[in-house]
């Protein structure tokens, strides 16, 4: 063990009884934060066909408060073959008297409870009809010469189609359960199976029998689709509206003038997806996302049912994930689409439809399709989100959304959530959710975690916590489970499970440990929900390089592990940044637009960053740079990475936003630095930096990369009143004993030991280049929260492992009695 330089604190040390963090509030500088609902663990609670009953209600909840659970997320969900007879309809009146009994008691266990915005996902059910549902765009086009009219009729008939969930036993045991009695349950005795065939349904898809059997996840049926514009595009130009010319029985009376045209029909189509893995009472149609009226018709539903109901113990309710479009094509159309599309980019689309469907120049074609992303992007966040929030938020809650996925900018749908949620196990992009939280001064993001680790009941709580603590190192602070099946308690073993592990319930073998892991989470998350973000850097995301991108269909879905996020420069300048130490966030234009500064620092969501970095990019929007020379020229630090960005993106005033662009950039006067290919621009009491080595430029400027993550130790970090917190945990393979640098300075620092609830005052040192060390011990796998002081305070020393003597080998026999569990025999 080499230590050196070593000093403690001179104050006089006192005696420190350590209890946790069980207290309400620290009494010393190692007392751990207080405990809450919200420091504690949550887990998604899934109530299987809704086949709940209060005692069993009492003894799952009980179960789950007494092992550090400190909240749950109800979620109905499909029913358990068999159990029939016990299912209860969404938001009947006797699934009501449920939830009132589930928030009751959940008060009375001092327990918080969440609630999906529906069954399974996404948002639909048996109230959403075709008006309301999902919509595509379907186009056909035709060829017409000058004087000429068009003999075939303008209409196109919906291709039927029908997929399932593909779950063999629901189908089998639906098609046969009136005939084959018991035989159901030995599938050898059951005819061949058949999968499900658009014959076999009827239109609307609520009224077909026994939907949970069925377990339908697309329908559409065959029907003639509604014209939605019909246009006739010359070869000189020339852009012609002819929907009005088309009768009844879609014949056009229209004669081709001189030259050559080219006819596009745009139809209205039916997408067809449906709530998947939905729960008794909940099935039917998705929700057209782009639709406010959409929206509002949907939660029309949930006000009906809470009427005369006390919900006030519901904290939030949860949106998992979009997910409309994992099926068979995109919902990419919304019947206001065109209008809402030329109040927002300027210009009419339908004369422009060639360049949407990828079939004028390929500089046109991206600059259309992108500014058609960009008007989805609009409608989903504020036709969607913000009106869902507005919702909750007049029922005196706030929402808990996972906007990945979605084809928008998942940081502005972040945003406008109250609680953002990531999921997955990239920590690149759990930051999106992170980021937008600490940059509009949210102070909580949450997980959906340990989502199948592995197969059922072969994860271990290492997995977890593995699992876990990439979360918490990309700024989740608010960890739920996935998840948690109710079950009866007289349900043979393993009870009513989801079909998707981590099992986290009594029924599982580490159900007994589990709560010293909900300990960990609790004494981590009391930090991590304590102070502010402490990130130097802000990682401007050029979202108009994803829009601009063409790709097999129309939409862009940013941040499920679709999209061209891999192949971009802002994932390259993000890992980098990532692997060498450097804190950051991601922002949006539309965050980067209410930005300010304060002592040369940009201030957003009342976090202090110290300089933005923009990633090479080809489009910036005019506004975007306006603002980013605004920073500047009151003292901000903007780096450019290889290059300026190229241009505007979109068509609408091009040559305007252009010339404007152009002049804005020229007046930026750059300078070479001696010997180095550092650009250097003065703008105000600012700068604009271009640099092809961004971690020497960031060198330069005074920002200190955290050098732990050398040893392959990686971090989070936030600030209080009296100095920093610092999340640490060991990522290697080896174990660490040595003293490891901050990139923040201190006086003193305390070490807490979130497994064993042990804290004190670590060893801490100035090294010969004055940088600030402390003394840390982490096995692989193991992480530590530091607390450091800008002043000296005293307190118990830490207590470091000191090895006891040599290693004794064991090779007596052993005896193994298996004490708990089963089978008997």
């Amino acid at each position: 063990m080499k230590r050196r330089k070593i000093f403690l604190p001179t104050v006089l040390i006192f005696l420190l009884s350590i209890s946790g963090c069980e207290q309400s509030k620290p009494k010393s500088p190692l007392g751990w934060p207080g405990v809450t609902q919200q420091t504690r663990p949550w887990t998604r609670w899934w109530w299987h066909g809704s086949a709940v009953n209060k005692r069993d209600i009492t003894a799952s909840l009980e179960a789950y408060k007494k092992n550090g659970i400190g909240g749950l997320e109800l979620t109905p969900i499909f029913g358990v073959i068999g159990e029939e007879d016990k299912f209860i309809d969404y938001l009947s009146p006797e699934w009501m008297e449920m939830l009132d009994f589930t928030l009751a008691e959940a008060k009375r266990l001092d327990l918080g409870i969440d609630m999906a915005t529906g069954t399974g996902w996404p948002f639909g059910g048996p109230h959403v009809t075709a008006e309301y549902a999902p919509k595509n765009i379907v186009y056909k086009t035709y060829q017409l010469e000058a004087g000429k009219k068009l003999s075939e009729r303008i209409h196109c008939k919906q291709t039927p189609l029908v997929r399932a969930v593909g779950n063999i036993v629901y189908q089998q045991y639906a098609a046969n359960k009136s005939t084959a009695g018991d035989a159901w349950y030995d599938p050898t005795s059951l005819p061949e199976f058949r999968r499900i065939d658009i014959q076999d349904l009827v239109e609307p898809v609520s009224a077909n029998k026994d939907l949970q059997g069925l377990a339908l996840d697309q329908v559409k049926f065959e029907k003639e689709l509604p014209l939605q514009t019909l246009m006739a595009y010359s070869q000189a130009g020339d852009a012609l509206d002819l929907t009005h010319k088309v009768d009844q029985y879609g014949t056009l009376d229209w004669t081709a003038s001189e030259g050559e045209w080219t006819l596009f029909a745009v139809f209205q189509g039916w997408h067809g997806k449906m709530v998947e893995r939905a729960a008794p009472g909940g099935e039917g149609n998705t929700i057209d996302h782009f639709s406010e009226a959409a929206i509002a018709h949907y939660l029309n539903r949930f006000d009906e049912a809470f009427s005369g109901h006390d919900i006030s113990n519901l904290r939030a309710f949860f949106n998992d994930s979009y997910e409309v479009d994992d099926a068979r094509g995109q919902a990419d159309w919304t019947p206001d689409l065109f209008a809402e599309f030329q109040q927002r980019r300027g210009y009419d689309l339908r004369h422009h439809l060639p360049a949407l469907f990828g079939q004028a120049t390929e500089e046109k074609n991206k600059r259309v399709l992108c500014d058609y992303r960009e008007t989805i992007s609009d409608l989903i966040l504020e036709k969607f989100t913000m009106n869902w929030q507005k919702w909750a938020q007049e029922k005196g809650a706030i929402i808990r959304n996972q906007a990945h996925g979605s084809p928008a900018n998942v940081l502005d749908l972040y945003a406008a959530s109250d609680i953002p949620e990531t999921e997955g196990r990239d920590i690149l992009r759990i930051k999106y959710a992170s980021s937008a939280s600490h940059v509009t001064g949210k102070q909580l993001t949450s997980s959906e975690s340990a989502t199948w680790l592995n197969e059922h009941f072969k994860s271990t709580l290492a997995d977890v916590k593995e699992n876990i603590d990439r979360f918490l190192l990309g700024g989740v602070n608010h960890v739920f489970y996935h998840g948690t099946a109710y079950s009866p308690q007289d349900a043979s073993w393993p009870g009513w499970l989801f079909y998707a592990a981590v099992h986290f319930n009594p029924r599982n073998s580490f159900w007994n440990d589990l709560g010293t892991l909900n300990e960990y989470i609790t004494r981590v998350q009391s930090f991590l929900q304590s102070g502010k973000p402490n990130t130097d850097i802000l990682l401007y995301f050029p979202i108009h390089d994803r829009f601009s991108e063409p790709g097999a269909e129309l939409l862009e879905h940013v941040g499920g592990g679709r999209g061209g996020y891999d192949a971009s420069a802002v994932k390259a300048v993000a890992e980098n940044l990532q692997n060498a130490g450097y804190a950051f966030d991601y922002i949006s234009d539309r965050q980067l637009s209410k930005a300010e500064i304060t002592n040369s620092h940009v201030m957003a969501g009342g976090v202090s960053y110290k300089t933005i970095v923009v990633p090479q990019c080809s489009y910036m929007p005019l506004a975007t740079l306006e603002k980013l020379v605004q920073l500047a020229q009151n003292g901000a630090t903007v780096i450019m990475h290889k290059s300026l960005p190229g241009d505007v993106p979109g068509f609408g005033d091009l040559e305007s936003r252009q010339t404007k662009f152009k002049q804005l950039l020229a007046k930026l006067d750059f300078k070479k630095s001696n010997g180095s290919e550092l650009q250097t621009a003065i703008v105000g009491s600012g700068t604009v930096l271009v640099s092809d080595d961004l971690n020497q430029t960031l060198a330069t400027t005074g920002i200190q990369r955290e050098m732990l993550v050398d040893r392959e130790l990686q971090f989070i970090r936030r600030s209080f009143d009296q100095g920093y917190y610092y999340f640490i945990a060991n990522w290697s393979e080896n174990a660490i004993d040595d003293w490891v640098p901050l990139a923040t300075n201190a006086k003193s620092v305390a070490i807490f030991d979130p497994m064993s609830g042990k804290s004190g005052i670590a060893q801490s040192r100035l090294n010969e280049n004055g940088q600030f060390q402390v003394y840390l011990q982490l096995a692989p796998g193991e992480s530590r929260i530091l607390k450091t002081f800008n002043s000296a305070v005293g307190g118990a020393a830490y207590a470091y492992c000191e090895p006891a003597g040599d290693a004794e080998q064991l090779n007596r026999t052993w005896q193994v009695d298996f004490i708990a569990g089963g089978p008997d025999k």
